[in-house]
């Protein structure tokens, strides 16, 4: 896969980000995204939907960093609270869709 990560590691993503309602898109940005990830890159997802808490979000980190089975580090952000521009903007420009509600 391009991101670097097996199908079935994949699946337990989408797995993570489907048990949470409130969860509306969750986009891959960062390394794994641009395609020059190394072995042990960590995984940036940024989840967006109007109803995302910091509850929401620490769930979600403990659930892929702790509970799957999954040999990677994932660092969890909530887009519609970075402050950081050009962060928004990497993620905008470079970010890649892996998780929409109602989709597939």
């Amino acid at each position: 896969m391009m991101n670097g990560l097996l199908k079935s590691d994949n699946e337990f993503i989408l797995k993570a980000l489907r048990h949470f309602d409130e969860i509306d898109r969750a986009v891959i940005f960062g390394s794994r995204a641009m395609g020059n990830f190394k072995k042990g890159s960590d995984v940036d997802i940024a989840v967006q939907g109007e109803k995302v808490t910091r509850k929401t979000v620490a769930d979600l980190d403990f659930l892929l960093n702790e509970e799957y089975p999954l040999p990677y580090f994932f660092d969890v952000v909530h887009y519609e609270n970075i402050k950081n521009d050009k962060l928004v903007e990497h993620i905008d420009r470079v970010g890649v869709e892996m998780y929409r509600k109602g989709v597939g």
